[in-house]
């Protein structure tokens, strides 16, 4: 697959939206994370529709809720726009409890589209490497930054890896990873007690 003049008006247009976000409490531009999912995401077959979503899967729920999706779906089709909904855990402000749209996402992803599982799957994967490497420069210091804390944090990704396996939802090797990733985030910190 190539991809097209849609992929870099995508991309210019997420580093518009995301040009003043950081990661969260770094000073690590947010871009890197969306290039991150997108680079997974073109590692497992991707269309070029998944990878665009991929570049926007956040803008809803971190850049302008309706009026961003509006956007998304006049400037890069229905279905870009419907992979980018099946990624947002929510849009309204003020956001619902931490727990209640954790909960309410694990159970959306067991019935969401390939399309969705897909660019989710490379998005928890992503996050849960800079989880693992933070902590591993931080301790337990990280849990701070995270409304789940630790306890909370490690059961959504152990959840999502549920969830996922349970679907039979996206690329193997990209949920295999994922799995390993939070075992050894759960081994770590752990030992650390």
């Amino acid at each position: 697959m190539s991809l097209t003049r849609r992929f870099e008006d995508a991309l210019s247009f997420a580093t518009q939206l995301h040009s003043s976000q950081l990661r969260k409490e770094t000073s690590v531009p947010y871009i890197s994370h969306l290039l991150g999912v997108t680079s997974l995401v073109l590692e497992h077959a991707a269309e070029e529709d998944e990878a665009i979503a991929a570049l926007l899967h956040d803008a809803v729920e971190d850049q302008g809720g309706p009026v961003v999706r509006d956007e998304i779906r006049r400037r890069f089709g229905d279905n870009v726009a419907a992979i980018v909904d099946g990624c947002t855990d929510t849009d309204a402000t003020p956001k619902p409890p931490w727990r209640a749209r954790k909960e309410a996402y694990i159970a959306h992803i067991r019935t969401a589209s390939p399309s969705v599982q897909l660019v989710s799957a490379a998005d928890k994967l992503h996050n849960a490497r800079a989880i693992l490497l933070d902590y591993r420069q931080m301790g337990d210091s990280l849990w701070e930054r995270f409304h789940g804390g630790r306890e909370g944090t490690l059961w959504y990704y152990r959840a999502i890896v549920t969830a996922f396996r349970e679907a039979g939802a996206g690329p193997a090797r990209l949920v295999d990873e994922l799995e390993r990733v939070v075992a050894e985030l759960e081994r770590l910190t752990t030992t650390a007690r």
